[in-house]
């Protein structure tokens, strides 16, 4: 089984949307979550460093600048979609990625205190 270490860089983007009010609260993740085209229109304008950015997981023993390395992703590479953290969330505690699990953990309640989910 993989092994992911917590995308510090990806944390700290999603705070920024959440703060920037830069967020979906209802979204059918199945729908709007990115595909390989998506990734490689991305990519084809942006840096793998902005590209990385939307991913909670790095794989442990992945060669950076390939997707593979990349794990959990949590926006439309426009915003982030509150059933993006729930999928990252549920798919890392399923598969007791702890560290990723409590770091989308984080990131939703923080989405629910910012929209007025939770005070």
């Amino acid at each position: 089984m993989a092994r992911y270490t917590v995308n510090k860089q990806a944390v700290e983007h999603a705070r920024r949307l959440i703060e920037a009010r830069q967020y979906v609260l209802n979204s059918d993740w199945g729908e709007v979550q990115p595909r390989a085209d998506d990734e490689n229109a991305y990519l084809a304008k942006h840096s793998w460093s902005e590209y990385a950015g939307w991913f909670l997981g790095l794989t442990d023993g992945a060669t950076d600048e390939t997707k593979g390395r990349y794990a959990f992703v949590f926006g439309d590479f426009r915003r982030i979609h509150r059933s993006g953290i729930i999928a990252s969330h549920y798919r890392a505690a399923e598969w007791r990625h702890k560290e990723i699990e409590l770091a989308a953990l984080d990131l939703l309640q923080l989405l629910d205190r910012k929209c007025g989910l939770v005070k």
